[in-house]
């Protein structure tokens, strides 16, 4: 039988291709074959002690962890965590003490990470906090540039970002040295860089069906890892028959946690699936000329679920499953909807519109709008198909 996980990876083939043109990789730093300088994070199989505060960010710990265990498949055991003479430091600036330790110290430059947007610095410390003679510190200036200083690490010694959806396997290593230096991939060039779970039926969602159950926790769990170790930060979840903040109440949270960006697709305005409106009674027509009162109402609850994590709220309407709205229904009445939409967002998080992530998608017929004129505030992230 095949193994439908790989209908997966037809849906992630333009991302790859997009974070590969976006970044800028790291130089090579983990070595199988020592030399003058190296610094050994593996002796004979036995991977160095990792040292992090458990008070980081929920997400950072969640993928040290990973990293853990990743240092079990490349090598048969697990780091330690406990103090050593030698060992590898993890964490984010202002959220790990040993982290604020070290830049306190003056071994980190401060500007290298305050204020910078997911970046990381991976490099070799001597006397790095007390009790410790050297370390492989790796610090970031916010959750995910410590995630994906983490992942690089992973990635190096062997483990490759796509080792469960394509069962990349892992090969074993006895010895692991780190080449010293400063490595960095620098800011993204791209701020949302992501994937949208499109098209997914049948292939994806019998697998995901049979595997996990439905598109849950447990299958996202499974894809935000996958985002991050490609350093992306950005979802459209499915969509066919799916409600991704419906379909597990834990979805939404995980997300958060992780470190993902979340979304919804080109015609689910503000954080609600389609197929919520399907599930919740007969609200009347997907008419805004006709329904207004209806539509305001399941937005609203949209935004207040999704208010307290990063979310990138879609404006703007579509017709129902994906349809044109009719030919009546004209620029002036979609500028009416993107207005009303944003008044909403200002009612639940008692910010301004500007303040809170935006996107319009111009897909198809939405396009003929723009090209006839309409226009949204500045704020909004056009994206253009």
């Amino acid at each position: 039988m095949i193994n439908l996980k790989y209908a997966f990876l037809f849906c992630l083939a333009f991302f790859y291709t997009t974070i590969n043109a976006q970044t800028q990789f790291t130089k090579q730093f983990i070595y199988t074959k020592s030399e003058t300088g190296f610094f050994q994070v593996v002796d004979k199989g036995i991977p160095l002690p990792i040292i992090y505060d458990e008070k980081d960010w929920k997400g950072v710990v969640r993928a040290i962890r990973n990293l853990e265990v990743d240092f079990e498949n490349v090598t048969t055991h697990k780091p330690k965590n406990n103090s050593a003479k030698k060992t590898i430091i993890i964490g984010t600036i202002g959220h790990s003490k040993h982290i604020d330790q070290i830049i306190k110290s003056k071994k980190i430059i401060t500007q290298d990470l305050t204020g910078k947007n997911e970046k990381f610095i991976i490099q070799l410390i001597a006397n790095p906090i007390a009790g410790v003679d050297s370390a492989l510190v790796i610090a970031g200036s916010d959750k995910r540039g410590t995630i994906y200083g983490v992942y690089e690490l992973s990635k190096q010694i062997g483990v490759s970002p796509w080792y469960y959806w394509a069962d990349i396997p892992v090969e074993k290593q006895s010895n692991i040295y780190f080449k010293p230096g400063i490595y960095t991939d620098n800011e993204p060039a791209v701020k949302y860089r992501g994937i949208f779970l499109n098209d997914e039926y049948p292939a994806l969602t019998r697998w995901a069906n049979h595997t996990f159950g439905g598109y849950n926790s447990k299958f996202y769990e499974k894809v935000f890892e996958l985002i991050l170790r490609l350093k992306g930060n950005f979802l459209w979840p499915a969509m066919w028959g799916s409600a991704f903040y419906d379909d597990d109440k834990l979805n939404g949270a995980l997300a958060d946690e992780m470190g993902i960006v979340m979304s919804t697709s080109h015609h689910e305005p503000l954080a609600r699936a389609q197929d919520e409106w399907k599930r919740f009674g007969n609200k009347g027509a997907w008419d805004y000329s006709t329904n207004e009162k209806a539509l305001r109402d399941f937005w609203k609850g949209g935004v207040e679920r999704a208010k307290d994590w990063e979310t990138i709220y879609t404006i703007a309407m579509r017709g129902d499953g994906d349809e044109p709205m009719s030919e009546e229904q004209n620029v002036s009445l979609l500028e009416k909807i993107v207005k009303d939409q944003r008044q909403i967002i200002e009612d639940v998080t008692k910010k301004k519109a500007s303040e809170t992530p935006q996107v319009w998608a111009l897909y198809n017929e939405v396009q003929d709008y723009y090209d006839n004129g309409m226009r949204v505030p500045d704020d909004v992230t056009l994206l253009f198909c």
